[in-house]
């Protein structure tokens, strides 16, 4: 009898820790509702986990099986089960943050202690943490080098899921709600979990926005991107079975463009795998910047502008617009994630643990390396960072991305009625003229240019370029 423990692999197709189970057949799936991995959750993760498990069980019962579910510590459950069950071996997907290895390694003790053999297979990326290094063998911190040896790095082919004749005639208890697990149904409104509703979404973008993903990608009203980290987060459909399907797609395309575009969404999953390398080896980054400087960083501490950020009420409509997308959807455009990052780290001059705290608490797609990876990218503390002089402009980011303030005006109902002239301007209109325009939109709570210069000296001093020889 076989032990197959789900963490973020919940799905049965292209598992390559259960199918490794499976090849000894008697397979028993269980997943494991950790307190300490719960008290780093927000409600919006947790009702798309809870969502994703029905699926899963569902697919386990067709196939004359079930999911048993337990809560508790890993390490205290996992050997429990294995007694009851009279398993052999337990079997589980590698997962890469310090936490998860953390808690993987006090689960090899007590299995090794009750005498049930163990085995942890490489699934979750493509390429494992230290199979792509520097020609040194060092980790990289610069992505193009490491994305380069990614592309070209041969990528081993999806698995099928389990015969019913693999799975042991197990019966699970209820799922439990998510009020059980000490949260309350988010106000978010959660895509649709499981493989099958991810199927679709991969093929709906394989079918049409990966072939316009380059050009089109930056900007947010003109729905050009995969909406599939949520699926890649919790491993509701195979990273193998995307890589594929974008093979597929390049084998398709029209013309060069179409392929450089295809080419351009598969060097997204190299930065989701690039981030994980970096989380393994520097498992510091999650609360400790990755760049040092010279001397401490001065952030700024303004409790009223950070809840003007997080309300979505900065006077500055782009931002705007994606910190209430986060607070509907439990999701935000890339784009603009940046846009809002930077405003926070760079106009706001706030710490970026104080934006990849609240993420982590809305976003149902967060993910420990990539989200890190991306506030330290915006914060110029991270690894290949955007250059601390480098700002971004809300006001021209507006422009660029959202010419006609589409998706503004999607997200800020009081800048409905306004021009689109009106609301990139919003920043240089006079007090009368934003009353006539958005009386119920907030004016800016802060000077861009002056921000900005103040951004740049901030960082000037931790650099210690004012110090004297």
């Amino acid at each position: 009898m076989q032990l197959f423990w789900h963490r973020r692999d919940l799905r049965v197709a292209d598992n390559r820790g259960l199918a490794t189970a499976a090849d000894a057949g008697d397979v028993v799936p269980v997943f494991v509702f950790d307190d300490a991995v719960l008290a780093h959750a927000g409600a919006s993760r947790v009702r798309f986990m809870l969502d994703a498990l029905e699926r899963l069980r569902e697919s386990y019962r067709e196939r004359d099986s079930d999911l048993l579910v337990v809560r508790g510590d890993p390490s205290e459950e996992l050997p429990r089960l294995a007694a009851e069950y009279g398993v052999e071996r337990v079997v589980w997907n590698k997962d890469y943050s310090g936490l998860a290895r953390e808690r993987d390694a006090r689960v090899r003790q007590s299995l090794n202690e009750a005498d049930v053999a163990r085995e942890s297979v490489h699934d979750a990326i493509h390429h494992e943490p230290g199979s792509i290094t520097t020609n040194a063998g060092d980790p990289y911190s610069v992505y193009t080098y490491f994305w380069k040896k990614w592309r070209d790095r041969e990528k081993e082919a999806s698995v099928p899921a389990p015969d019913a004749d693999a799975l042991a005639d197990v019966s699970g208890e209820a799922m439990p709600t998510i009020e059980d697990l000490g949260f309350e149904e988010p106000a978010a409104t959660v895509q649709e979990a499981g493989t099958e509703a991810a199927r679709d979404r991969l093929a709906a973008f394989c079918e049409d926005g990966i072939f316009r993903y380059a050009e089109d990608r930056d900007y947010p009203e003109r729905d050009a991107t995969s909406r599939l980290s949520t699926d890649l987060k919790w491993g509701t459909i195979g990273i193998r079975e995307v890589y594929e399907a974008t093979e597929r797609a390049a084998g398709d395309a029209d013309d060069g463009d179409e392929s450089e575009s295809v080419e351009e969404f598969q060097s997204q999953l190299a930065w989701r795998e690039f981030y994980t390398h970096v989380l393994f080896f520097n498992p510091h980054v999650v609360t400790e910047n990755y760049k040092e400087y010279e001397n401490d960083i001065a952030w700024r501490t303004d409790d009223e502008e950070l809840r003007a950020w997080k309300d979505g009420e900065t006077g500055y409509p782009i931002v705007d617009a994606g910190m209430r997308e986060l607070r509907e959807e439990a999701y935000m455009h890339n784009r603009v994630r940046m846009i809002v990052a930077s405003f926070l780290t760079k106009d706001l001059l706030q710490d970026w643990r104080e934006g990849y705290a609240h993420f982590r608490e809305y976003l149902s797609d967060h993910d420990t390396g990539n989200d890190n990876g991306g506030w330290q990218w915006a914060a110029s503390t991270g690894t290949d960072a955007q250059p601390y002089f480098r700002i971004f402009n809300p006001t021209t980011q507006g422009e660029r991305y959202d010419p006609d303030a589409t998706y503004i005006k999607k997200f800020v109902p009081e800048l409905r009625d306004a021009s689109a002239e009106e609301i990139h301007d919003w920043p240089e209109l006079s007090p009368v003229e934003r009353e006539k325009a958005a009386p119920d939109y907030p004016e800016p709570v802060v000077d861009h240019s002056e921000r900005r210069e103040a951004a740049i000296s901030m960082f000037e001093d931790a650099r210690g370029d004012d110090e004297d020889d």
